[in-house]
């Protein structure tokens, strides 16, 4: 009798464990709306002020989410989430399209690491109370954001070694 009860709780485990992906809820399209892109457009020639408005245009997608996250609105979240990962997708190639040695564009790579940093703690706090089917996509925003943020730091460590001069003797 045992063994017949082991048998049947394996077998009710693993159905259960292979209907769970496709409960999932597939991750949204990575986009950047005509009136996003239109924004970014303008700021081409300017990198400080392009930078500034992807992570000003990131925080208003994030916002839109956590509205729609607290109306349990959660496709129309999702599909903000998406809004907000194109445009980190863009700002960060953008930057990288730029000489990487230039002083303009690693100040713009430390401004948007730290904006970005201000975007994980919320990511977290949205996926804390979102239902099951949601969770995996957020789970691999908030790695993706944090992979953003050591691509953005990476430009500061290059492979070569500066020695400091050596003061000539008087």
């Amino acid at each position: 009798m045992p063994i017949c009860l082991t048998i049947v709780v394996v077998c009710l485990a693993s159905s259960t464990l292979a209907q769970a992906p496709d409960d999932l809820a597939p991750p949204p399209v990575k986009f950047i709306s005509r009136e996003d892109r239109a924004k970014l457009d303008v700021k081409d020639k300017d990198i400080k002020d392009r930078t500034k408005l992807t992570l000003e245009l990131m925080d208003l997608r994030l916002d839109a989410a956590e509205r729609l996250h607290a109306n349990r609105e959660y496709d129309a979240m999702f599909s903000e989430l998406g809004g907000f990962h194109g445009l980190m997708d863009d700002g960060l190639g953008f930057l990288g399209g730029r000489d990487q040695r230039s002083g303009k564009v690693l100040d713009n790579y430390k401004r948007l690491e730290i904006g970005l940093r201000s975007f994980s703690p919320r990511i977290e706090v949205l996926r804390r109370e979102i239902p099951q089917r949601y969770d995996d996509y957020l789970r691999k925003l908030s790695k993706y954001v944090r992979e953003a943020r050591t691509r953005a730091t990476e430009p500061f460590f290059g492979e070569t070694v500066i020695r400091d001069r050596k003061p000539t003797d008087p």
